[in-house]
């Protein structure tokens, strides 16, 4: 039962990140906190929207795991937590294991099949063959 849980809480988290990534502006915030902390007007300059939007995004990230987020005096500032994203990576690797082995297995039936004579010619041992 405590396995279950735990693997439960970890797809939770893993489900969290991957949700959070999936949106455009929060993985552009991730990008820029990858070289130092912002404040939440650092990380909404570049975008055209509304401080309350950034700090939503904030939020998403926060919740998945993927930020923290400290006070120095009145500013609001934002740390990149990188754990999360390398537990993504490690749960992402086993499907790019399958995808090489697929894509191996096509390189196979490629090379099967244009070692094959063209449908249209007759192979050496068929009748009628011209020697």
């Amino acid at each position: 039962m405590h396995n279950h849980l735990v693997m439960k809480g970890a797809m939770d988290q893993l489900s969290a990140v991957f949700g959070a990534l999936a949106d455009p502006t929060r993985r552009a915030i991730l990008a820029s906190l990858a070289s130092g902390e912002r404040s939440v007007a650092e990380l909404g300059a570049p975008f055209a929207i509304s401080q309350p939007a950034v700090s939503k995004h904030l939020r998403v990230l926060e919740d998945a795991g993927l930020i923290t987020r400290s006070r120095r005096g009145t500013a609001r500032l934002s740390h990149l937590r990188a754990k999360p994203l390398q537990q993504a990576s490690e749960w992402l690797v086993g499907y790019r294991e399958y995808w090489e082995e697929s894509y191996e297995r096509l390189d196979e039936l490629l090379e099967r099949i244009q070692a094959q004579p063209p449908a249209d010619e007759p192979a050496d041992d068929e009748e009628g063959a011209v020697e």
